[in-house]
């Protein structure tokens, strides 16, 4: 399955704070909060949410396309990426701009606060399907990025009949009512966690059942909870798998993500695609960064089926 990836391309910077921010969380003060935390570890990490769901295709054995405005400091991630198999013919440089960042500052409960600065994401826009040359993908995942971009991808989707998978997540407190409605309304699945989840109902006023009468699918991750895969004939839980040990929770969904295409790219049953999202996250959240964690394929079965029975359907990933 060709599948283009939309969203965020962001060098991380990476920080964890040996307390508990809760602790120095004034209730009576939060409309003059100052604070300073002093971290003990500090790290540059490559990441951006579309770039981080390639990565986890990739080592799954697929070959995502990453279509993306990046900054000119890129080239060594470029390289990265494409030493993974992971194709950025569509990842525009634009001048005189950085890559975005991302400044996240993790407690010992793994909350986390964070800043993000766009740079040449703010200038997504440039790229658009209508401008596609050759066959179009097979799937589109649009996921957070410049709003005025992710408005626009759904808009082009849309017109020229593109199925595409719809992932607001961080950016829905940017989009309006009708907005978030036009990108759920004509996408092929909706992925959000649990939190974002409450916030679409809350925006929209409409319930999950309302959400399948469009869409095929949707999935709902909710952290240590598991994750759940709706459709209209059923809900489906899928527990999560204990990290060894349980390191840093950054890029934790987009690794889910990733596995979860992967599957999906197989046509493999939606049940076991989220088990693979499971895994991959687990995987992730075994290593520090979003991009830190490297398996084969012959070692993420083994494992896999130490957790779920996929009744033989991951042999379709080593026939590739």
């Amino acid at each position: 399955m060709d599948i283009v990836l939309t969203g965020s391309v962001a060098f991380d910077y990476l920080m964890t704070f040996p307390g508990y921010f809760r602790d120095h969380i004034l209730p009576d003060k939060l409309d003059s909060i100052s604070l300073s935390f002093l971290v003990d570890s500090f790290s540059k990490r490559r990441g951006g949410i579309a770039p981080n769901i390639a990565y986890t295709m990739a080592l799954l054995g697929e070959q995502p396309h990453v279509m993306a405005t990046v900054g000119e400091d890129f080239a060594e991630y470029r390289s990265w990426l494409e030493s993974k198999g992971i194709d950025t013919s569509m990842m525009k440089v634009i001048p005189g701009s950085v890559t975005a960042s991302f400044f996240c500052n993790t407690d010992r409960s793994n909350n986390q606060i964070a800043s993000f600065f766009p740079g040449a994401m703010g200038c997504a826009t440039q790229l658009s399907f209508r401008q596609w040359e050759g066959p179009r993908p097979d799937l589109v995942v649009i996921s957070p990025n410049d709003p005025e971009a992710m408005k626009q991808y759904v808009a082009e989707c849309r017109e020229l009949r593109i199925p595409y998978l719809y992932d607001p997540s961080q950016q829905i407190v940017r989009l309006t009512k009708e907005e978030l409605w036009m990108g759920i309304e004509g996408s092929l699945a909706l992925f959000v966690n649990d939190y974002e989840f409450g916030l679409v109902q809350k925006m929209t006023g409409i319930t999950s059942q309302d959400m399948l009468q469009f869409l095929q699918f949707m999935v709902v991750t909710c952290g240590r909870h598991g994750s759940t895969v709706y459709t209209r004939e059923k809900e489906t839980h899928i527990p999560v798998i204990k990290p060894e040990p349980m390191i840093e929770p950054t890029g934790v969904g987009d690794a889910y993500r990733g596995g979860f295409l992967a599957g999906y790219s197989h046509n493999l049953h939606l049940e076991t695609c989220a088990q693979m999202g499971t895994l991959a996250a687990t995987y992730c959240l075994e290593q520090e960064g979003t991009q830190g964690h490297a398996y084969t394929l012959d070692q993420f079965i083994k494992r896999f089926r130490q957790n779920f029975n996929d009744h033989g359907q991951l042999d379709k990933l080593l026939e590739q």
